[in-house]
């Protein structure tokens, strides 16, 4: 495999993350520390800033704000949804020729693959040299290839801690405000709603129901989820995702979902707990409270998991060893290994592997009823969120 002698450019692309700057920071490291490559340049909100030429001297970052990235959260160097298509091509290759970019990390999820498969094919289609490695990043969990996705154990540990709280705090209103629909990121994968059943610390506590969009669940089924719940124990906090399914291809609450379409034409969610509190309203009686967690749940460094930060970390480093070592196109990806003490290595796919295509929850990570993720997702996912939290006493009812 052939070393190119250029620059580097890296940029963030999608939703940010709590991790997505660690990534960074792995990218700027390594870069500093390769011979073959000269300038390090960030790309100002993504493909934008390609296209515009407006790039950030990474080179001239001082330590101490490099070393910060690590735990810092947004984007630092902007981000942006952009769908490269071939009006771009021309521009983009002169761009890349006249500041003789010859490496190219692009931090991001699914679209993201596409646009760093896109230019490896435009660059290999010119005959110019590009060793384009992305990294990836995205809180939904659902890059093809990678046992998880660098941003999701935060979220899920957000998530976790989120339904955890609320779950007390439904559980003191009891009759007098009985339930609580929590709406979870997850356009079309359930993985990040499924993490709000690691709130539970032992049987009855929060969530009570959980569903996700690979499960889809008929308005008589949650009304009588939420029926048997109550009466189980007064209150019922629901975990939905904002791509919950009533049928396959049909949205819950389809009329409460947001009409606004994205760059690479994904609809947007939203909307699916308001149509629960109306529904369980009008069929139950009950008064239901929601909350929508929305950014807040990709946002806050002070539920980061320590191990997501340091695997966010170790893949932005990988790409541009990949990248050095001659690597031409790829993916970093997580790879678990096996035994009983979680870990995982660092592998490379190629990325017509993974471009446009989804990892949804597997069956086996749902019961039979579609109503709450099993043990086995539970061991999966209990790894990745970090140490436990303090736990949480009950009184015992001595009433007198």
């Amino acid at each position: 495999m052939s070393r190119a002698k250029g620059n580097l450019a890296v940029g963030q692309s999608g939703g940010p993350t709590v991790a997505i700057n660690s990534s960074l920071c792995g990218v700027i490291r390594e870069a500093l520390a390769q011979d073959d490559i000269g300038e390090i340049y960030g790309m100002f909100r993504g493909m934008r800033g390609l296209l515009k030429d407006q790039f950030i001297d990474l080179r001239r970052q001082s330590a101490q704000v490099i070393e910060g990235l690590r735990h810092t959260p947004g984007a630092v160097l902007g981000t942006a949804r952009y769908k490269v298509t071939p009006n771009d091509y021309e521009r983009i290759l002169e761009v890349l020729k006249a500041r003789n970019i010859r490496y190219l990390h692009y931090i991001g999820g699914n679209d993201s693959a596409d646009t760093s498969w896109r230019l490896h094919q435009l660059a290999s289609d010119a005959g110019y040299e590009l060793h384009v490695i992305a990294v990836p990043k995205t809180v939904d969990n659902d890059l093809w290839a990678t046992d998880h996705c660098p941003g999701y154990p935060s979220a899920a540990r957000f998530v976790a801690m989120a339904l955890r709280d609320t779950g007390r705090d439904t559980e003191a209103m009891g009759p007098e405000s009985p339930v609580k629909a929590v709406e979870i990121m997850g356009r079309n994968a359930g993985w990040l709603t499924a993490a709000a059943a690691l709130a539970r610390e032992e049987e009855g506590d929060a969530p009570h129901l959980v569903y996700v969009p690979e499960r889809p669940v008929s308005v008589d089924q949650l009304t009588a989820d939420v029926r048997r719940c109550y009466e189980e124990r007064e209150y019922v906090v629901i975990a939905i995702s904002e791509g919950a399914q009533e049928a396959p291809g049909k949205t819950l609450g389809e009329e409460y979902a947001p009409r606004e379409i994205d760059t690479f034409g994904h609809r947007m969610k939203g909307g699916v707990s308001d149509y629960v509190a109306t529904l369980l309203s009008g069929k139950l009686g009950f008064k239901v409270r929601i909350d929508k967690p929305n950014y807040l749940q990709r946002s806050m460094m002070i539920c980061a998991s320590p191990v997501d930060l340091e695997e966010a970390y170790r893949v932005g480093q990988q790409a541009v060893k990949e990248a050095a070592a001659g690597r031409i196109e790829g993916m970093v990806s997580l790879v678990r290994d096996p035994g009983r003490q979680y870990h995982c290595s660092l592998g490379l796919v190629s990325l017509a592997e993974i471009a446009n295509r989804e990892k949804m929850l597997p069956a086996e990570f749902m019961n039979e009823a579609g109503n709450f993720p099993t043990e086995a997702f539970l061991s999966y996912a209990r790894p990745l969120i970090g140490e436990p939290w303090p736990p949480y006493v009950r009184l015992a009812k001595y009433f007198v």
